[in-house]
């Protein structure tokens, strides 16, 4: 079933409702943004980047990360939450690093012209019409600029789907689909995708890592002691008796370089 184009002012709430808890929960968005990172490091870009734009910042996972093994110059932040500024200014201060922070969705937000790094950790599947907006980020790139991007495969979060949870986003993409998607302009240098999974004692303890986290999906019911009691055994069928329950992560991760 594809999955509905999401509410850009439901999202934007959810991940504003869990903004004050989402920097020490969401431990495998840090990871992925860390990985990210490193893979952008090893498959050749440039220790120093003049322009650069991130989008989908959050509290600055990636950001933090970039800033510690790149030198860049001017930086725009942009994320869909305007709340999320705040949560950055300990990151800038002090730094050498020019930069602001723009609010609004990436798919109509004035973009700079001439960017050497454009980079996105766990956001572009919450994006509708992700070749559209990725041509038009290949051509705010310079020549040689390089774009490092994070979103999750289709099999991302199979517990829940599984069992029928609203819990999908609409770009979800294997790593075969992303060639597709690329203008010709574009060279992928590394893709590959990992699993992450974490367990927990129970539905509750599952149910408040999206809800912490801001990835509502099912959690945006109203939880009543039985419809939490429903979800648990919808979960547990088909494990052992006694087995934690478990949420699996599926990151994909895609280096790619503009040509000419």
């Amino acid at each position: 079933m594809t999955p509905r184009p999401p509410d850009q002012a439901r999202v934007r709430q959810s991940f504003r409702r869990g903004l004050a808890s989402y920097h020490d929960h969401a431990r495998v968005q840090a990871g992925i943004a860390a990985t990210l990172t490193n893979a952008l490091r090893t498959a050749g870009a440039p220790a120093h980047f003049e322009q650069a734009l991130e989008f989908g910042c959050g509290t600055g996972h990636l950001t933090a990360a970039l800033l510690a093994n790149f030198r860049i110059d001017d930086l725009t932040l942009n994320d869909l939450v305007p709340d999320c500024a705040a949560h950055l200014q300990p990151l800038l201060a002090g730094r050498m690093t020019q930069s602001r922070f723009l609010p609004g969705p990436i798919e109509t937000l004035h973009l700079p012209e001439d960017l050497d790094l454009i980079a996105a950790a766990s956001t572009v599947q919450w994006l509708t019409d992700l070749p559209t907006l990725i041509h038009r980020l290949t051509d705010h790139l310079a020549p040689g600029g390089w774009m490092a991007l994070s979103g999750f495969a289709c099999s991302h979060f199979a517990e829940l789907q599984q069992i029928g949870a609203d819990a999908s986003a609409p770009g979800y993409l294997d790593p075969a689909d992303w060639p597709d998607l690329l203008p010709t302009a574009m060279k992928i240098v590394h893709l590959h995708q990992e699993t992450v999974q974490l367990t927990f004692p129970d539905a509750l303890g599952l149910l408040r890592h999206l809800r912490l986290t801001g990835v509502n999906g099912r959690a945006r019911q109203h939880w009543t002691r039985a419809r939490l009691t429903e979800f648990a055994h919808e979960l547990a069928q088909g494990r052992p008796s006694g087995n934690p329950l478990t949420l699996t992560y599926q990151p994909v991760y895609l280096i790619a370089s503009k040509v000419g």
